[in-house]
């Protein structure tokens, strides 16, 4: 046998592709709200790339653009 009774395979974690990448990728645009919101926890706070799967490079450009509405008013700073 392969695999002891006690010991478990390794977990395998399937890499995660950037949304804003690619081929008929959705743009960045900051009056684009419901787009933002999917970026933004419950609090209002912008989710970290490495949880939400998006590169560094659209990652700035993401929080770029939830700033510029949080700004103009599109977007709450805070909620709750």
């Amino acid at each position: 046998m392969a695999f002891e009774q006690g010991a478990r395979r390794p977990f395998f974690r399937r890499r995660k592709s950037c949304p804003f990448s690619g081929d008929n990728a959705q743009k960045i645009d900051y009056k684009d709200t419901r787009l933002l919101q999917r970026y933004l926890s419950e609090r209002g706070k912008i989710i970290p790339g490495r949880i939400s799967a998006v590169c560094a490079l659209k990652q700035r450009e993401l929080a770029q653009a939830i700033k510029r509405a949080r700004f103009l008013g599109l977007l709450p700073y805070v909620i709750g």
